[in-house]
């Protein structure tokens, strides 16, 4: 048995953040992750980190403002004051760490533009900020001596009289199952990007944050608001930086237009994410497009620029369609890549269950509502990592001896037999498959009631095969067939959250925009939709509703 005073779940950017504030304060921290650390995904987020700096003339207010407009007014402005005014000490204590930014020609950090902001605020390494944080991080939990599960799978909560007191988990490289018992449980899992296919997302994105957190009584919020992301590259969706745009990237239809200028005339590629990628799909759909694509275009900055400012974007282009960016536009589209969407928190990461807590894009504390900034995700993840590991350090103050239930264990260990002992059936990735591509075909850039009720459906058939899979791997070390069984289950609940509530949403928002009911509808909807596992209610789903959290800048329309 396995016992500390703060158990974190999941190795990424939230999840590091939030450990090296629980080991500052002097209390017993782990963190348990499925991958080892430095191979979360936070490692993908390429362009950069928003912040801010007075000293630049840049205020808090100004970003924060960028923030709830893009947001389309659906974020919670308590919480967006709270990551705005944070932000320029967060990315100033990164760099003293030793995240080494990139610099202007006058030696100061060096920041470039990013969208929905008129303001160059985004601090960055290159392309690839995400990945130079998380080994900084990491390099800084070693330092503090965090104890870390590494390769291993949590499968249940342990909720003792309403209190959550640790988790039920797998070693993956023995098959065995432990307790970890803890007086505090952070959840920085991730997010649930493989619920759709494609997706930007690694295959480790599955959600199980989020699920395990819902199935513990926890509402998860906002859950129709799924990001697609302008610009990822054909045939492989993987993702090309919005940095590209941010150093003066040009988007084409197939006659050569920059077609931005239609729907964003101030700010042309820059505008938010969710009006770039629906312009984009409206020149694919209209016949403008180029074998359902359009065209990122960086000639015009040249070779040498480009490889300096982003090489990596010209590495992937190479490499996986053969187009030297510097010769040639390179095609993209659209693709799922975040969800707004997660485990209801308030500013300091605490759930509505005593002692679980959350922090990055399994969260939702409500600062990206119905559409992320770009180069917020990283900030989120810093600041309210940080404030969920501060907070539970102060919640475990008041909280007595560790949980004595072994009843979970057993529970789990029967459960997870049965998986193991049913007749071969059905392989899991057939059913993943059909239900993730059901999902984008119903929940995509563009939705109505028919495509969402279609993705019912498909969820609903989905759900009906659910006891017919079979594990064909009955071994014992990193049996990966079980864990993409136990991954499936966790999508499934993440999947019927986000059919839920983009159902109920009856308005266009953000990234909700339903071609039947065009308008946002303030009147009616400038709210957020409260999903509830519920086995009594229709469909397993009870949704409820709750006001956003209006502070200083009331609603206006949304214009680029």
């Amino acid at each position: 048995m396995y016992e500390h005073d703060v158990l974190i779940i999941g190795g990424g950017l939230a999840g590091l953040r939030a450990a090296v504030e629980v080991t500052r304060a002097g209390a017993d921290v782990a963190v348990i992750s499925k991958v080892h650390p430095v191979r979360s995904h936070s490692n993908a987020a390429q362009g950069g980190i928003n912040a801010p700096l007075t000293d630049r003339g840049d205020d808090w207010e100004g970003h924060a403002y960028d923030t709830i407009k893009g947001s389309d007014f659906l974020a919670d402005q308590d919480a967006v004051e709270v990551m705005s005014s944070e932000a320029g000490e967060a990315v100033l204590e990164l760099e003293r760490m030793g995240v080494i930014f990139s610099r202007g020609e006058d030696g100061k950090l060096g920041t470039r533009a990013f969208g929905g902001q008129k303001v160059a605020r985004t601090f960055f390494v290159g392309a690839i900020t995400g990945s130079a944080i998380l080994h900084v991080l990491f390099e800084q939990s070693l330092k503090l001596g965090l104890n870390v599960y590494e390769e291993w799978f949590v499968t249940k909560l342990i909720i003792e009289d309403g209190v959550c007191r640790g988790v039920v988990a797998i070693d993956l490289k023995t098959g065995e199952m432990h307790t970890i018992k803890a007086k505090a449980v952070i959840m920085a899992a991730g997010g649930a990007g493989r619920v759709f296919e494609p997706s930007t997302n690694a295959l480790i994105c599955t959600g199980d944050g989020l699920s395990l957190a819902y199935q513990a009584g926890v509402p998860l919020m906002d859950m129709e608001m799924i990001q697609y992301h302008p610009t990822t590259l054909a045939r492989t969706g993987i993702l090309m930086s919005e940095a590209a745009r941010g150093e003066g990237g040009y988007l084409l239809n197939a006659a050569g237009e920059r077609f931005m200028e239609k729907t964003a005339p101030d700010y042309m590629e820059l505008a938010s994410r969710d009006v770039v990628s629906r312009a984009e799909q409206t020149e694919i759909d209209e016949g403008r497009g180029i074998d359902g694509n359009v065209l990122l275009d960086l000639r015009h900055l040249g070779r040498e620029y480009i490889e300096a400012k982003l090489g990596y974007l010209q590495e992937v282009s190479v490499e996986f369609l053969g187009i030297d960016m510097a010769e040639q536009p390179v095609p993209v589209q659209p693709g799922m890549h975040y969800i707004m969407g997660g485990i209801k928190t308030d500013v300091n990461g605490a759930t509505n269950v005593p002692g679980l807590y959350a922090a990055g894009e399994c969260a939702n504390v409500s600062v990206h509502g119905a559409n992320r900034l770009g180069a917020n995700s990283l900030l989120d993840t810093v600041v309210f990592g940080r404030r969920s590991g501060a907070h539970a350090v102060e919640y475990i103050k008041s909280v007595g001896a560790h949980s004595k239930a072994e009843e979970d264990l057993a529970n789990e260990k029967a459960r997870i037999q049965a998986l193991l002992d049913r007749p071969k059936g059905e392989r899991v990735a057939t059913i993943r498959n059909d239900m993730a591509r059901g999902m984008t075909k119903g929940i995509g850039v563009f939705r109505d009631q028919a495509s969402m009720e279609g993705a019912l459906e498909n969820l609903k058939n989905v759900k009906s095969r659910m006891g017919g899979f079979s594990i064909e791997n009955k071994g014992k070390v990193f049996n990966t067939d079980l864990m993409f069984g136990l991954e499936l289950e966790f999508m499934i609940d993440c999947a019927e959250a986000v059919v839920a509530g983009a159902l109920t949403r009856k308005e266009s928002r953000g990234a909700h925009f339903r071609t039947d009911i065009t308008e946002r509808d303030d009147e009616n909807w400038l709210k957020h939709t409260l999903m509830y596992k519920d086995e009594e209610a229709e469909n397993g789903v009870r949704v409820e509703t709750s006001d956003v959290t209006i502070t200083q800048w009331e609603p206006v329309k949304r214009v680029y």
